[in-house]
């Protein structure tokens, strides 16, 4: 999709930032926010301290409403549009580089970070509250060595493709990430997959186990004391076309049938080749339609001073 098919397909002419396509697969747009769009929105953070951002909810909205007024109200609903569409339903934001000014440390500069995911999080809809880390964000930081009780921080082995929320009792209809800093890396690629282009899709959505109750839950370091029970394929959407929650981690199959097809799924999932790595600069995040697109995390170069600051957003849409 170029710009003008997008402009044409949305009829939104964007300012202050620019849409193209990701280049191994169309379906990814990249937003591009202008230097001159970073630097207005880095000086009207001043008057929005990341202390008070978290302990007043309404604020995330005014910083969300100050963004997309310096775009003049498009960027929100050119990312709306993009989630919304089926055949997009993902896009890469990141800005010009050297745009800003007043961030000379790397807290300053996480702090604003944590400012534009959260304006960008609330232009589409609303976090839910992330029980792993206690705020309506988690920041969590992967290093050469871990002993958490989940993929999440362990560096040397690929997290396999999964949806988010398939242990908790909100709806998750999008995810954020962002890359906040990171030093001594290699590797650790973003992985994505959208489920139109799963070549097994119908094997497994037509499969008697396919709309069955499924039991999910969760290691201690989620925070997350109760079980959850749906199925993988949980609804469809206004065309018909199935939505997915899935992950291999948090799966509690109860049988042999339960296993074995989950089992099936995973190795189908690590085997499609219509996958594709996704490289993120600094500040830059991926949000995509969490029941549409599986996402995952390719393995790092081992490093013994390797260091990933990442931050999440987790939450539902809002009209």
């Amino acid at each position: 999709m170029t710009l003008s098919t997008f402009k044409q397909e949305n009829d939104i002419e964007p300012i202050g930032f620019t849409v193209s396509t990701f280049p191994s697969n169309q379906r990814l747009q990249v937003v591009t926010l202008s230097s001159e769009t970073m630097a207005a929105f880095e000086q009207t953070s001043i008057h929005f301290p990341l202390q008070s951002v978290e302990y007043k909810p309404f604020l995330r909205f005014a910083i969300a409403e100050a963004l997309d007024k310096i775009c003049h109200y498009t960027l929100g609903k050119v990312l709306s549009a993009t989630l919304n569409n089926r055949n997009t339903s993902a896009f890469l934001l990141q800005y010009e580089q050297n745009s800003l000014v007043n961030t000379e440390t790397e807290e300053a500069l996480g702090n604003l970070h944590v400012l534009l995911s959260t304006a960008i999080s609330h232009l589409i809809g609303i976090p839910n509250f992330d029980s792993m880390y206690g705020k309506y964000y988690a920041r969590f930081t992967v290093r050469n060595v871990d002993n958490s009780d989940s993929y999440l921080r362990q560096a040397h082995r690929r997290m396999e493709l999964h949806n988010d929320g398939t242990y908790v009792n909100e709806h998750t209809d999008f995810v954020l990430m962002m890359k906040m800093a990171e030093e001594n890396m290699e590797g650790g690629d973003s992985l994505l997959l959208h489920m139109d282009d799963w070549q097994d899709l119908d094997k497994f959505y037509h499969h008697p186990m396919a709309k069955q109750n499924i039991q999910w839950g969760a290691p201690p370091s989620k925070n997350i004391d109760y079980k959850m029970h749906h199925p993988v394929f949980f609804e469809e959407d206004s065309n018909g076309k199935p939505h997915m929650l899935f992950i291999d981690q948090f799966a509690e199959p109860q049988n042999r049938a339960e296993g074995l097809y989950l089992y099936a799924m995973s190795e189908s999932l690590e085997s499609e080749n219509n996958c594709f790595n996704v490289s993120l600069p600094v500040g830059s995040m991926l949000v995509v339609q969490n029941h549409v697109w599986m996402h995952g995390r390719d393995k790092f170069v081992a490093h013994e001073g390797l260091r990933r600051e990442l931050l999440r957003q987790r939450g539902h849409f809002t009209k």
